[in-house]
């Protein structure tokens, strides 16, 4: 049997897990509490330096009131500016030649007329 890899950037996912917990105004310790796990495994899930499973990310996600795609997409899909906010993020990985070719093909479906 073939394995197949999954591409999940953990280190993203603890960055947003930093991000979130500091907007609610919670310590590593605060968190960890709740979760009843180590400060020092926190850490490294928030560094990147270790994986983190599903359930754990489901009971963070519930501590923090946030919906879980935040962690693993970034985005939320109930904020009206998610399509925005996920466009920009992938636009600004692309070359100057993608993007002119992008924003060529908006403004053809937008109906913008050329200048």
């Amino acid at each position: 049997m073939e394995t197949v890899e999954a591409n999940i950037d953990f280190k993203l996912i603890g960055e947003r897990l930093r991000e979130e917990r500091l907007k609610k105004g919670m310590s590593q310790e605060d968190l960890a509490e709740k979760l009843d796990v180590a400060v020092a495994y926190l850490s490294r899930v928030e560094r990147g330096g270790t994986t983190i499973n599903l359930t754990r990310l489901g009971q963070i996600s519930l501590i923090l009131d946030v919906p879980l795609e935040r962690f693993v997409t970034g985005i939320i899909k109930e904020d009206k500016n998610y399509l925005e906010e996920d466009f920009y993020e992938i636009f600004k990985q692309c070359s100057q030649d993608k993007k002119r070719l992008i924003y060529n093909i908006a403004r053809i479906v937008a109906g913008v007329k050329f200048v």
